[in-house]
């Protein structure tokens, strides 16, 4: 069977179970006060700015929630595209914390400044605003959920709208070493830490077991956060399970070559669905591939190949999807080649 159903459905980079090996029976203290933490934490800093504070959680869900839920007071609301995690693919975890999810419509997965500035002028022109969930909150996902990337450009005009509106801006960066390391990016991490409020690292689809590593630039953590942070579940006692991790990333590049690596493997597939006349659902330059498939081709796929049903078509047909990872071997490529 090959398997190119997620980027977390392997364990993780051997380089890190190594480094969890060797950290085994070295006692250090807990919540995050090790010294691995600390280590991978001034590592994110000299990429990121030396002003910044950097939280490290056990998983993508729990960051979002965490954050958001530490961000807004309980009248206040979050805006997302349609097609976002939050409003989606996490179970009401954001209105469970008593916040309305705002969505507006999206391309290619992603807001735009012009839809988001109409949205708040149009909430503020309402005489009866103040009955209502105020937005005080922006969610962005960089890579987005269809593998589309936000340019420099398109994020710094969110950015000049959150700033002009005194909305925060939250990227969410599960998948973000893949969009910084795809070819069709143009904005390295410290673009990202200027024009966000905050965001996360991830860990869990790029390479570890486990975690999430959430940064506010220019100190710009809310009071309490670490104690908002174990009130929702989210902070473990043996924090060292996540800093060695981290800081193994972020020793010699491994989390850049992990992602670009994956990028380049992504590439390659998406050469081969076009080679062999697979239409594309969405045109992503990550390492999320979305194609569409016949039911007799989805039929056939599904007896050797693990992927994700994305949506059934309105005409019978299924846009579909295949990650690539650090896992993922160029001969599993050529594989997934032949059974097209």
């Amino acid at each position: 069977m090959l398997y190119f159903l997620s980027d977390y459905t392997e364990g993780c980079h051997e380089k890190l179970l190594e480094a969890l090996a060797e950290s085994n029976r070295v006692s250090q203290p807990g919540y995050g006060e090790d010294r691995w933490c600390r280590s991978a934490a001034e590592k994110i800093r000299a990429l990121c700015g030396e002003d910044a504070d950097v939280y490290f959680l056990n998983g993508g869900t729990q960051a979002n929630r965490v954050v958001i839920a530490s961000l807004l007071r309980g009248y206040e609301a979050v805006i997302a595209a349609e097609t976002g995690h939050i409003a989606v693919h996490e179970a009401g975890a954001i209105e469970g914390t008593g916040h309305k999810v705002v969505t507006l419509p999206s391309r290619e997965g992603k807001l735009r400044a012009g839809e988001l500035e109409s949205c708040m002028a149009s909430f503020f022109a309402d005489a009866t605003h103040e009955h209502m969930p105020e937005p005080a909150l922006v969610y962005l996902s960089q890579p987005t959920e269809l593998g589309t990337l936000y340019s420099k450009k398109e994020l710094s005009e969110i950015s000049a709208v959150c700033r002009r509106r005194g909305l925060k801006l939250f990227l969410d960066g599960a998948r973000l070493g893949y969009g910084l390391m795809s070819p069709a990016c143009d904005m390295s991490i410290r673009d990202v830490a200027e024009l966000c409020d905050v965001f996360y690292i991830g860990g869990t689809k790029v390479g570890a077991l486990c975690g999430e590593a959430v940064v506010f630039p220019r100190h710009g953590a809310p009071k309490g956060f670490f104690s908002t942070v174990k009130q929702h579940g989210a902070l473990l006692a043996k924090g060292r399970l996540l800093g060695v991790q981290f800081d193994a990333l972020f020793t010699d590049g491994l989390y850049w070559d992990i992602s670009r690596r994956a990028v380049e493997l992504a590439m390659a597939l998406k050469a081969a669905f076009a080679e062999k006349g697979y239409p594309l659902f969405a045109d992503s330059p990550t390492n999320q591939q979305f194609v569409i498939l016949t039911a007799a081709q989805k039929e056939r796929l599904e007896k050797d190949v693990a992927f994700s049903v994305w949506q059934p078509l309105d005409d019978g047909r299924f846009a579909v999807r295949f990650v690539t990872s650090w896992a993922t071997r160029p001969e599993d490529i050529q594989a997934l080649k032949a059974l097209l």
